[in-house]
């Protein structure tokens, strides 16, 4: 791109961040209800979110397939039960060619900072790639899109190799290496078992076990494809059977605790046939209710840490030295490696540093380390905006496209009702905001994430937990449905807006 287009201020009705399942779903649907203007704008060199930086070795989604899809796109496609990570980018892939979205996808485009400009009512927008205008502005970064590096003493003078598992650097060769491993999250169960086959040694640094169910994981027959293409209503049946199995987890997470004790007996189960060693068992085994962190699904990670090459350290690290790795409990071990298995910043988001709102603050400065979103789409003092998975809209027990989906519906609606009404700008009300979110919270002490026992990533620095839904997905899906126009301050049009440039296509 030139550096004369780079200082011209390209306009679009509505400005999308991010090109996960959030920001694709958001253009299809705007494409889908006749609304063309619009821009992608996305940091990385290629659209897919988080399954186009997670290709980390047995990287695969823990939602079973039939359930990982746009509802308007099924995919009768899947090999797997549960699909792997290239699998479900190509499906990406074939949905942007679908909806052909790459026409309006600014690659390589990091906002650098959004304001709301009063007087334009208008969203300014910096980017590497130069300046923006847009009447509103959707943040779809998604939770799972800044890796989390910990602030470890020593870590920046180890000697060998260093990664974290969103940034896999595939051009290590880990074979005959000592690897030291740091976490033991939703990804590091399913790169351990992989990278266990191949190093000399592994040291796995555990700071808190987590509670595994088997993952029902098999090929799927030429057959079934076959009979989900001619016959769709059979793949929507099978995709609406796994829904309802997954919603019933909620009655256990927020209403009845003791509903837990049947998938933890099934977890004690699982650990027991799979671990035989005492030690070792004890050490990987939790102390908190199950359900409590997120739970995870997986067949052989437990056979990959009872192997002679692996070491489970049941501390966190305290230090790193230029080739070892020192335990909380005085533990050092000199490895060749170490990869990161430490998640996400999912309730300190990147962008909230950098969007600034009516009255100059930015979201970061709003929350004061407590995310909020007025039905996880809107913030009070921020014209305008809207996110698709903002606060409180994560799940731990089903798939988050049905969450998508519902948000996405909202900003379409208030699209719709905007331009019926003469709308240029909706703020939600203070009073709805502080009411929404105080229910909320409200809700929380009562369900298996603060009762269980466990501190976890769904809690915020603040103790509270902005991260999940505490309710039916059916019940957000019921909220979102209609944009309650009543619950915002709105201003009309003050004059015809500026024709919007042609979104020009991808720029690499």
């Amino acid at each position: 791109m030139s550096t004369e287009a780079q200082k011209a201020t390209r306009r679009a009705r509505v400005g999308i961040i991010g090109t996960g399942f959030a920001g694709l779903g958001m253009a299809i649907r705007l494409r889908q209800t006749g609304v063309d203007d619009f821009i992608l704008m996305e940091k990385g060199d290629r659209i897919g979110g988080t399954w186009r930086d997670n290709d980390y070795p047995g990287c695969a989604c823990d939602v079973p397939s039939n359930l990982y899809s746009y509802s308007f796109a099924p995919n009768p496609e899947w090999t797997t039960t549960f699909a792997h990570q290239p699998e479900i980018l190509d499906y990406t892939n074939r949905v942007v060619a679908e909806y052909d979205l790459l026409r309006s996808t600014h690659l390589n485009t990091f906002v650098q900072d959004a304001r709301w400009d009063a007087d334009a009512q208008r969203w300014q927008v910096e980017t590497s790639q130069g300046p923006y205008e847009f009447d509103v502005l959707v943040s779809a970064t998604g939770p799972l899109s800044a890796p989390s590096i910990p602030n470890i003493p020593g870590l920046a003078d180890f000697e060998g190799p260093v990664f974290h598992s969103a940034e896999w650097d595939h051009s290590v060769d880990l074979k005959g290496k000592r690897v030291a491993v740091i976490g033991t999250g939703a990804s590091a169960i399913q790169f351990v078992p992989e990278i266990q086959k191949e190093v000399s040694e592994l040291k796995l640094f555990q700071r808190t076990p987590p509670w595994l169910l088997p993952r029902p994981e098999y090929a799927t027959s030429k057959l079934r494809r076959s009979l989900f293409r001619r016959f769709p209503i059979l793949q929507k049946l099978g995709r609406e059977y796994l829904y309802w199995g997954h919603e019933a987890y909620v009655i256990g997470f927020t209403r009845f605790s003791g509903v837990m004790k049947l998938p933890q007996l099934l977890a004690q189960r699982h650990l027991r046939s799979q671990i035989k060693d005492p030690a070792l068992r004890e050490k990987v085994t939790p102390n908190f209710t199950i359900g409590c962190k997120r739970i995870l699904l997986s067949s052989n990670y437990y056979p990959a840490l009872a192997q002679p090459n692996v070491e489970v350290i049941a501390s966190g690290v305290s230090a790193i030295g230029k080739g070892s790795v020192t335990s909380s409990s005085g533990e050092e071990r000199e490895v060749d490696a170490i990869v990161l298995g430490t998640g996400f910043h999912v309730t300190d988001i990147p962008i909230a540093e950098h969007v600034r709102g009516a009255a100059g603050t930015t979201l970061a400065e709003e929350w004061k380390g407590s995310m909020q979103a007025y039905r996880g789409a809107t913030v009070s003092g921020f014209p305008n905006f809207f996110f698709v998975l903002g606060p409180n809209t994560g799940l731990g027990h089903s798939s988050m496209i049905f969450m998508v989906e519902a948000s996405v519906q909202y900003v379409i609606d208030a699209l719709q009702q905007m331009d019926q009404h003469g709308i240029a700008q909706v703020d939600v009300r203070p009073e709805r905001y502080r009411r929404w979110n105080q229910g909320i919270q409200r809700r929380m002490p009562d369900t298996i994430w603060v009762k269980g026992g466990c501190a976890s990533w769904y809690l915020d620095a603040n103790g509270r937990n902005t991260t999940l839904w505490p309710d039916f997905t059916f019940r957000y899906r019921a909220l979102t449905k209609r944009f309650d126009l009543e619950s915002y301050t709105t201003l009309p049009r003050r004059e015809a807006a500026e024709p919007a440039t042609e979104p020009t296509p991808a720029t690499a």
